[in-house]
């Protein structure tokens, strides 16, 4: 009697299914790490991002703004204790007022008995703002000493986190979020595409293999994948350059990363379920995940984008991720922070993967 090809796919003995599963894994991880366009887009290309924020933002909590002063008086003393300026004495009024125009300074401030002016360079806001709002304050100051009344109000300002944290606190779990996806992602996508070209998967269907050892062993190669993408970059940040620092249940994140993997592994396979080449799976992973990157929190603040958007973000699995990241590594909290994320990685992967498992194609 002849064998049918379902007769051979179910040939498979459970005592040879974890030696499949081995070789299935090994095989996968060996031509991942052979493959040096993935490893670059996996690796080396976030991790440029990581390395050059971190160096750009590195030092920012003792960056000084630089601004131009003509003459001497109450106000600009005051201003030489200020920890947010940095005051360059100029010798006239228009030497400054074009040092300002030019946009060597954003702003200069002037002296003469009790007028006080200030000049700043529309062209560079935010720096011209900050003048504006501390110079301010210091003349209302001035003038409140003037008049011999004490203060009515006072003001008791200090920040919540640790006075030591850097911008790379909260850089670090972003990008590391924004790396995971494109392993995943990517990963996933042109994997199931080049072997659907190459006829691999059809062989695999024809092989005593069930599907769920192929697939099995391809979701073990992201997660291990996930893990040494997260060991190389908090290796990277941990260095005194960056100087990252972690909180005391930092090592929550390690799960909700692998449950942020399986997220976008499922990305991935619907991806590489309905594009038939890599070409257009490139695109499409990069349409997916460059614009949820931005929109997660990992390369702009959140309060920068509209209130509508932000809204969206929150059915995207990127900013679940960084979110709960950000909680164990930087805020300090337990557990329980993780509870919200947790439950919205699980579901949309069951979502997403039911649907790429439905509409997956074994051959074109």
């Amino acid at each position: 009697m002849t064998i049918t090809e379902p007769e051979q796919r179910n040939t498979e003995t459970p005592a040879g299914r974890p030696a499949a599963f081995q070789a299935l894994s090994k095989a996968m991880f060996l031509g991942y790490v052979r493959d040096r366009i993935v490893l670059f887009f996996t690796f080396l290309f976030p991790l440029m991002f990581l390395v050059i924020f971190g160096l750009i933002f590195g030092n920012q909590d003792t960056s000084k703004t630089e601004i131009g002063v003509v003459g001497d008086g109450p106000v600009i003393s005051a201003l030489e204790r200020s920890e947010a300026l940095q005051l360059t004495p100029i010798d006239s009024v228009e030497a400054a007022a074009e040092q300002v125009r030019s946009g060597d300074l954003p702003a200069y401030i002037s002296q003469q008995g009790d007028t006080v002016t200030l000049r700043f360079a529309a062209s560079d806001q935010t720096r011209s703002q900050t003048v504006l709002g501390i110079v301010s304050g210091i003349v209302n100051q001035a003038n409140l000493a003037a008049t011999g009344q004490p203060p009515r109000f006072t003001l008791d300002a200090t920040r919540v986190e640790d006075e030591s944290l850097k911008p790379i606190q909260f850089l670090a779990p972003g990008i590391i979020s924004w790396a995971i996806s494109i392993g995943a992602v990517f990963g996933a996508a042109l994997t199931f595409v080049s072997w659907r070209k190459k006829q691999v998967l059809r062989r695999l269907r024809l092989a005593p293999v069930q599907p769920a050892v192929v697939l099995g062993s391809r979701v073990l190669v992201a997660l291990g994948v996930a893990l040494l993408q997260f060991a190389v970059f908090m290796g990277v940040a941990l260095l005194p350059v960056f100087g990252l620092q972690l909180s005391g249940q930092w090592w929550l994140a390690v799960p909700l990363l692998l449950l942020g993997t399986l997220s976008f592994f499922s990305i991935g396979m619907l991806v590489g379920a309905f594009c038939k080449t890599e070409e257009a799976a490139s695109g499409v992973s990069n349409l997916i995940t460059l614009p949820m990157a931005f929109l997660s929190g990992v390369f702009l603040p959140l309060d920068a984008i509209p209130g509508w958007l932000q809204s969206i973000s929150w059915a995207f699995p990127m900013r679940h991720l960084n979110e709960g990241m950000l909680d164990v590594m930087v805020r300090g909290q337990g557990a329980e922070a993780l509870l919200l994320p947790t439950l919205v990685l699980v579901g949309f992967t069951a979502v997403v993967g039911f649907i790429a498992i439905r509409v997956f194609r074994w051959e074109d």
